[in-house]
């Protein structure tokens, strides 16, 4: 049985990814800050910045759910992700990251993002361009079994739970209705098949609902 744990695992995406492993049988460890809020049988309770190379030693999978919104702590998507592989480098052990919309291509040259585009909010520009940076960066670490899970456009918290998607790559993927959109629950089941059948190493793949 793979061991997984989901680091930053109180949060909306965390949560429901570990709900996603419970509901497999599969063995999950929370790795949280305070008390644990999510149904994992197994709690480490530590900051994401003092896990050391031990902490995660005994794990197949390391899911980094960690998010920052705010202007201050923005930065934090690159030194977060940065921590997280210097401790896992060299290991055989994957790491497989919430990752963002913003930075999917919307061209075949892969020259023009989602987040350059016209309509996309100014609200969320500075969030999809610390993710990018991150993003940027994770694509140099040739030391980590990295795999980038974008989610679609529309990435709906509340949204049901379908249990179908669609597996997309580097460019963002719409369905047969034209949409981009996927709910976290969703999200969390595709998350969960690639840690058990997938094998997506040092590549971003992209997510979107049926």
């Amino acid at each position: 049985m793979k061991k997984i744990a989901v680091v930053c695992a109180n949060g909306k995406a965390g949560k429901l990814i570990v709900n996603e492993t419970v509901e497999r049988g599969l063995d999950v460890t929370a790795v949280v800050r305070g008390e644990n809020q999510t149904k994992a049988q197994h709690v480490l309770k530590k900051d994401l910045y003092d896990l050391t190379a031990e902490d995660l030693e005994r794990f197949d999978a390391v899911v980094d759910a960690f998010g920052a919104w705010t202007e201050d702590t923005l930065p934090q998507h690159s030194t977060s992700l940065k921590h997280l592989c210097d401790i896992l480098s060299g290991k055989e052990t994957r790491l497989l990251i919430v990752g963002g919309a913003g930075s999917l291509y919307v061209n075949p040259e892969h020259t023009a993002c989602v987040a350059d585009g016209p309509d996309f909010p100014d609200a969320f520009k500075p969030l999809a361009a610390a993710m990018a940076k991150a993003l940027g960066e994770l694509r140099e670490r040739k030391d980590v079994r990295w795999t980038y899970i974008s989610p679609a456009g529309d990435f709906q918290a509340e949204g049901e739970k379908t249990g179908e998607y669609i597996l997309g790559g580097e460019e963002l993927t719409l369905n047969e209705k034209g949409e981009s959109i996927i709910s976290y629950a969703d999200y969390a089941v595709a998350m969960v098949d690639e840690i058990t059948e997938g094998s997506h190493i040092q590549e971003r793949i992209s997510v979107v609902r049926k």
